[in-house]
Order: C-alpha cells, then sequence, then structure tokens
C-alpha cells in the first residue's frame, strides 16, 4: 500500500505488488531506452522473463537522468509522479478535487487494477481501469468511451497511431482519423459481420471477473455467460493489446511469462477495412486478383490498379439518372460483406416497394430486401426488411460462401444492363479475346519450347550417354505428366479449373540436383519428397510422384486445388520451407508447433470458405519454416464436405496406419472428428518423441496410446515426456498437453472434443476443469513372435475393403 507519507521512491528499486502475487507497480525504462516510465505489469518470480506491461501513467512524459522518480499521494490528494527534491508540479495521474485528507491510500489489486481509496469514507476515488492505455484486462469496462491506444513502437510507450475502441456496438481500430478495421457494420446482418470471437466478445461485454476486489475473500467462484460458464481463472490471464503493427491481439497468459497469442485481427488482406476503395470487391482467394470493380464501374485510377495500389476505388462509368422516368436499373451483387451508410425503411411489404424507395432517393446507391422476418441485434425487436446505402458503398468482400452471403441490387445506369452491355453478354466478348491472345500466345510459347528443346538436347547429348538417358526418360514422364495435369487442370467440373504455376522441369532439376538422394527428405504415399533451392535462394519442397504410388493425377490435383484455395499462418503453401529434426526441439518450441497445428486443423474444419477434413493428418506431413511455425502438408486426400456437414462415407479408405481413427479404418467413416483422432495421435508423438506404430515397450508390449494410457491410469503421465525437454517443460502444460492428447483419441467420436474445443483447451492456463479422458482406441496388445530366436513384434493387421495405407518415413 502507498499512503501519503510513504511514496514509492524508484532510487530504492521498490515496487507494489498486488496480494495473490498477480500484477506488480513500479519503474521501469523499455529495452533500448534510457527513460523511466511508471507501468503495471505482470509479476513473474524469474528474473530472467521480459516484462509484460498492462498500463503505463506517463506514457508521453516519462523521466530522464538525473531525475529520481517517485510515484505517491501529492499535498493536494492526487496521485502523481515527480523527481526528487523537486518541489514543482510533477506528472499529474488523477485530477481529483483538492483534498488534504491523510486518509487516502494506493492500492494494487489482483485484477491489475490500481485503486486511490479513501480509508475514512471507505470509498474509490480514482482507478486505473478507468484511463487504460493498449491493453484491455478482465474487470474493466468496455463502453463507447473506452479507448486503447498503441504504443509507439515496442520500445516506446508514448501513444502511438492506432486505437481500438467500440460505436455503437461495433468494434473499431482507427488509424489516427481513419477507419482501420471494423468487428461488423451497422444493420441487420449479424452473422455475416461478426468478426470477434465469442471468448472476446464475452470479456469485453462480462467485466466481472472477481478479481476487481479490495477483499480477496469476496472472490466468485463462477462466472455464467449466454450460453457458457467458465471458472474466473479461465479469464484471469486474459488480457487484449492494440499493438503498434495495428493488430489487435488476445492473449492468455501464463504465471510464469509464457503469453500464448489466440487471435488477432486484422487476419487478411480483405481484413483491413475498406482496402479496395469505394465500390471496389476484395477477394481472399489467392486465384483471383484482390481487387475487382463491379459491373458498370471501372477503377478510379488505372495506374495506381496496376501498381496494386487500390485505395481509390473504382467510379461509375456513366452517372446515375436521378428523374421522375426511373430508367436506372439494379444488378445483383453477390457479397460475403456490404459496408458504407446503409438506413431503414420500414414500410416496404415487399421487394417492389423497396425498389422504389431506392429509385425516388437520388442518393441511394443499393438496396436489398429479404421476405423473412428478422430481428435487431442490439434492441431484439422486429427490424426492417428493406435497407437502403445512401452514400458510396465501401468495404466490400466477395469470397462469400453458402452460408455466409448476401444478394445486394446495385443501382446502375440503363446502359450497364442494355442488350449486349450485360455481366454474361460483357464477359463472353472478352472471354473471345482473351481467347484469340491466349492461342496466339500459346503458339508462340510452343515454338520457343520446340526451340529451347533442340537446343537442350545437344546440350544434354554432349553430357554423356549415362545422363543423357536419364534426363530424356524424365523428358518423356515430365510431358506426358504435363499434358494429363493440363488436361485435368482445366477439365470443367464441380471444382472449375484453377490457376496456378507450372515450373518447368529444368527448373526442378536444377533445384533439387537431378533429385539427388541427398537432398531427399523423405517419403509418403505419393512418393519422395525432396529439398531444393530457387537461383534466388528460394527453399523449396518438390513432391514426385512414384511409379509405385497408389495415388495420382486425381491425388495431385486435389492436392493443388485445396492449397491454392486455402490460406492460414498454419497450412502450407504452394512454395514451402521445410527444416528438419523436430527431435532437437525444447518444450516451448514443441508447445507452440501443437497450437500451431491445432490453429491450422480449426482454419480448415470451421473458418475457410471451404469445410476440409483433411484425412491424412500425421507428423511427417508437418512442416516447419525458419521461424519454427507449423505447416500443414498434402492435402491428396483431403476431402470437401458441403455447407454444414462434418461427416461422411466411403469405401476407398486412404490414410496412414497409426493416425487412422477406428470408424475411419474399419467402417470408411470419416468425419472433423476423424482428423481430431489423428491431431491427438500426432499431439501425443510430439510430446513422447516416439512414433506411435514403431513404439515398442518389451514389458507392456502396447503401441503408442496404450502406453500413454497404462501411465495416465497410473498418475505417472510425466513420463510420457521424451526425456530431451524434461528440464525445459513446465509440469502442469505437459500434463494439461497429455489430458488434451488423450481426449483426442478416445474410441468414440463423441467424446472428442471439436477443434475449436482443443484450441482453447491448450491455450488456457485452467487444467483442473479438463474433463478425464476415457480409454483410448486400438489399445491392443501385441503378440510376441512364438519363434525364440526373435524379440521382435508385429502389428495386428486391419483389413477393409479398398484399404489404402502410406508407409511413413521421417522427412
Amino acid at each position: 500500500t502507498i499512503t501519503v507519507s510513504t511514496p514509492l521512491t524508484d532510487n530504492s528499486y521498490g515496487t507494489l505488488v498486488s496480494g495473490g502475487n498477480r500484477f506488480e507497480l513500479g519503474f521501469f525504462t523499455p529495452e533500448g531506452s534510457e527513460k523511466r516510465y511508471l507501468g503495471i505489469w505482470y509479476y513473474y518470480n524469474k528474473l530472467n522473463i521480459p516484462r509484460t506491461v498492462v498500463w503505463v501513467a506517463n506514457r508521453d512524459e516519462p523521466l530522464v537522468d538525473p531525475c529520481v522518480g517517485v510515484f505517491g499521494i501529492a499535498d493536494d490528494g492526487n496521485i502523481k509522479i515527480w523527481c526528487d527534491g523537486d518541489t514543482g508540479v510533477g506528472v499529474p495521474v488523477s485530477t481529483l478535487d483538492t483534498s488534504r485528507s491523510s486518509n487516502r491510500s494506493l492500492q494494487l489489486l489482483d485484477s491489475g487494477n490500481l485503486v486511490l481509496v479513501d480509508g475514512q469514507h471507505d470509498k474509490r476515488l480514482w482507478q486505473s481501469f478507468d484511463y487504460p492505455t493498449d491493453t484491455f484486462l478482465p474487470g474493466m469496462e468496455m463502453n463507447d468511451h473506452t479507448k486503447l491506444t498503441c504504443w509507439n513502437s515496442s520500445t516506446d510507450p508514448g501513444v502511438g497511431y492506432y486505437t481500438f475502441g467500440r460505436d455503437q456496438g461495433v468494434y473499431t481500430i482507427l488509424k489516427r482519423t481513419t477507419v482501420h478495421w471494423k468487428s461488423g457494420e451497422p444493420g441487420p446482418f449479424p452473422l455475416l459481420n461478426n468478426d470477434l470471437p465469442s471468448i472476446v466478445a464475452q470479456i469485453f461485454l462480462n467485466s466481472d471477473t472477481g478479481l476487481n476486489q479490495q477483499n480477496s475473500q469476496s472472490v466468485r467462484n463462477f462466472i455464467t455467460y449466454p450460453n457458457n460458464t467458465r471458472p474466473p481463472s479461465f479469464y484471469h490471464n486474459s488480457r487484449i493489446l492494440m499493438n503498434s503493427s495495428g493488430e489487435i491481439q488476445y492473449y492468455n497468459d501464463s504465471t510464469d511469462g509464457g503469453g500464448r497469442w489466440l487471435w488477432s485481427a486484422p487476419q487478411t488482406r480483405c481484413s483491413v477495412y475498406d482496402s479496395c476503395g469505394k465500390f471496389g470487391i476484395c477477394n481472399n482467394l489467392e486465384d483471383k486478383p484482390m481487387c475487382q470493380c463491379p459491373p458498370g464501374f471501372k477503377p478510379t485510377s488505372s495506374e495506381d490498379w496496376r501498381n496494386r495500389e487500390y485505395s481509390e476505388g473504382c467510379e461509375r462509368m456513366e452517372s446515375i439518372k436521378c428523374n421522375q422516368n426511373q430508367t436506372d436499373k439494379f444488378m445483383n451483387l453477390t457479397l460475403a460483406r456490404p459496408g458504407g451508410q446503409v438506413l431503414p425503411f420500414d414500410r416496404a411489404q415487399k421487394g417492389a416497394d423497396c425498389q422504389k424507395e431506392c429509385l425516388d432517393n437520388c442518393k441511394c446507391e443499393a438496396y436489398w430486401y429479404t421476405d423473412r422476418n428478422i430481428t435487431d441485434r442490439d434492441t431484439g425487436k422486429p427490424a426492417a426488411k428493406c435497407w437502403i446505402w445512401t452514400a458510396q458503398l465501401e468495404n466490400l468482400h466477395g469470397d462469400y460462401t453458402d452460408n455466409n452471403r448476401l444478394y445486394l441490387s446495385l443501382r446502375v445506369s440503363s446502359s450497364a444492363v442494355e442488350p449486349g452491355n450485360t455481366l454474361s453478354q460483357r464477359f463472353k466478348k472478352k472471354s473471345r479475346r482473351i481467347y484469340v491472345i491466349v492461342v496466339a500466345i500459346s503458339v508462340g510459347v510452343v515454338l520457343a519450347l520446340c526451340c529451347i528443346y533442340i537446343l537442350y538436347r545437344r546440350k544434354m547429348k554432349a553430357k554423356g550417354r549415362e545422363n543423357r538417358g536419364r534426363t530424356d526418360r524424365l523428358m518423356l514422364f515430365s510431358n506426358e505428366s504435363e499434358r494429363q495435369v493440363n488436361d485435368l487442370m482445366m477439365h470443367e467440373n464441380n471444382q472449375g479449373s484453377i490457376d496456378v504455376p507450372f515450373y518447368n522441369l529444368d527448373v526442378i532439376l536444377s533445384a533439387t540436383d537431378n533429385f539427388s538422394d541427398a537432398n531427399m527428405l523423405g517419403r509418403g504415399g505419393f512418393g519422395p519428397v525432396y529439398k531444393g533451392k530457387f537461383p534466388g535462394g528460394s527453399e523449396i519442397a518438390v513432391k514426385r510422384l512414384s511409379s509405385f504410388s497408389g495415388q495420382g493425377i486425381e491425388e495431385f490435383r486435389n492436392e493443388v486445388i485445396l492449397i491454392a484455395k486455402l490460406q492460414h499462418r498454419n497450412l502450407v503453401r504452394l512454395l514451402g520451407y521445410y527444416q528438419s529434426n523436430c527431435l532437437l526441439l525444447d518444450w516451448n518450441q514443441r508447445f507452440n508447433i501443437i497450437l500451431g497445428i491445432a490453429r491450422g486443423l480449426l482454419y480448415l474444419h470451421q473458418d475457410s470458405r471451404l469445410r476440409i477434413i483433411h484425412r491424412d493428418m500425421k507428423t511427417s506431413n508437418i512442416l516447419l519454416d525458419e521461424d519454427m511455425n507449423p505447416k500443414i502438408s498434402d492435402f491428396g486426400l483431403a476431402k470437401i464436405v458441403e455447407g454444414k456437414e462434418t461427416e461422411a462415407s466411403t469405401n476407398r479408405v486412404v490414410g496412414t496406419y497409426g493416425y487412422m481413427s477406428p470408424e475411419y479404418a474399419l467402417d470408411g467413416k470419416f468425419s472433423i472428428k476423424s482428423d481430431v483422432f489423428s491431431f491427438g495421435v500426432v499431439m501425443l508423438e510430439i510430446i513422447s518423441g516416439k512414433k506411435n506404430t514403431g513404439f515398442y515397450n518389451p514389458q507392456q508390449v502396447l503401441n503408442l496410446l496404450g502406453y500413454a494410457w497404462g501411465l495416465w491410469i497410473e498418475n505417472k503421465a510425466i513420463e510420457l515426456v521424451d526425456p530431451v525437454v524434461v528440464e525445459s517443460c513446465e509440469e502442469c502444460e505437459v500434463m494439461k498437453c497429455i489430458n488434451v492428447g488423450l481426449l483426442c483419441v478416445q474410441e468414440d467420436p463423441n467424446d472428442r472434443p471439436s477443434m475449436s474445443t482443443v484450441v482453447v483447451m491448450i491455450g488456457s492456463e485452467n487444467t483442473t476443469s479438463l474433463p478425464n479422458p476415457t480409454k483410448p482406441a486400438f489399445v491392443v496388445r501385441r503378440h510376441h513372435s512364438s519363434t525364440s530366436s526373435s524379440t521382435s513384434t508385429k502389428p495386428a493387421t486391419i483389413s477393409t475393403n479398398l484399404l489404402t495405407v502410406s508407409m511413413e518415413e521421417g522427412r
């Protein structure tokens, strides 16, 4: 406690610690700076852990040498920071009415809230929670006046460019005065406009965590949220940070300083607000241009668009006519999100009424009408069925899905929809022009390739018979494969054609040193995988189809389509970097890999525009980049399921023994819970450093799942941990991961958690509320050989119709 007579002085390096050792207040100097600030940070027992500062009192008025800082209650009863021996004004922290009371004191609560208390009247006069800097903590109140302003940089706590706040129920990031990101838009579209995870919204909307009490004995046991009940400890370590790069980030911090990043926004190029400007439609898909203009519009600046600068957006080719003849027409746009100034029109009883209101309003740019009865998300009362956009449309998103789309009627001049100028007819004309251009270019390219091929053959002939013969065979195989792949890629089916880069064989041969054995990383069901390097220095992983593979062109096409269409920081891209030797990773690296894989699977199952079941999740399909970030790869066996479906069945079971769930391996039924099972196996392999299918225990002769289960029921699960990482791991965190892993490999798919639940459980500090797992699947004893000359064991054989098994080797 800090009183009028006992201020906190910097020269003694004293600090104020909350009663439960959760937060600490004191003077600090950011790394690379010589200035002193007064702040609050998480209290850590380990001195070598960097501070996670959550509040700064003098962010724009730091102390500099030779000033020795003093923090306390001044003579006028206000909180101030001043220099020792200086009788000047100092830096005011509070601006209360002057009072000579000596009963005032400062207390730091376990919530991280610094409070000024009048002991005589037992009244709280001031609290730091009313004046946050860049961090929101559970217990703070989020209202339209609450603002989080980022640091100027990671080493400068001064006020930065980005501010996070709430306005009319919509959360917004401002870059100075310009909108940088919004969680949604006002209007009747809550499902289309909600970019805020429920757990973050709960932290904002439910402020009482029980830690903001002066008397620690009055802490409540549970907090109740709509459709959700979690213990307070789940939220105690949560924080939401507005960082200096313009991202709002959600962390769950452990008591040892290990902050876990779980969510941030904006996440994609289209998440940045109005990234394509007025009337511009943004797409996150890599096989499409980022920004497009709707029919009847053109780029405001064609030069800027060629330079990939889209902020000026699009403009009308012909102005709309505001007259009584009502000659303007409407063109339907299918969008994932509409933005701009939108107003309700309550009197519309049918679509024609809504259209007429738009035509009668010279400012109307578009309208939306629905026959369904909808409810206002703020009041709960019936909402208007007709909505009118009275200003230029902005922040339009075009990457819609079946469950996330809206049909908007865009007002255009009549000429934009005249015969010969409709969207389809203009597209056909443009397609014919493109066809002529493509044919001409193709002929030129073929002639050039013929010349190059002749020169190449002559060059290869000079290198000798052996090398020439090997290369000729590769060329014949490549030419035939290229023809098959091109034919298949251009074939129209349910998923359409796809625009992906096609590399010449010479480039691949050069990058991999003619598929040298020294560059082989491993082998999967598709064939060997080689490490290579392009002339620019980019390192790549090349999959080469084996003649003995059970997979072929169809699986190749499936993988290319999915990788091209899916984007996530934990999914591999067409050009990937591979880092081997996972056994040398410490525990923190392994934990972050586990969490990254979980996020990647969650994206496939729930957050991507396609609902994907991977079906071949295993450790050898996890690639690591140079920063040890995991990338999920090998989508050759992945399946797309429609709409809200989460399961399917097949007569052709494909996958890898040891990772397939029992319902899939035995009955051909697969679902997102099949991927959860495979993830659980991968998780236990990463923890133990052992493979499930290659694990042999001479005493118990069980597979890895059975071995882990045996240790769990004997309360010896910690013995599962790889000895290499025992010294670097936290026991409670390891036990939590083992618990989650065993939950994932339970025999009944309904008992396994979803990947969204897995991500929350892994990232949470609370381990006491995790459910106990039931017995895993495939926990069977292996039989010893009956001959005395051999002590090796063989796994029991599983057979089913058309079972294809990938023999796994380490990459």
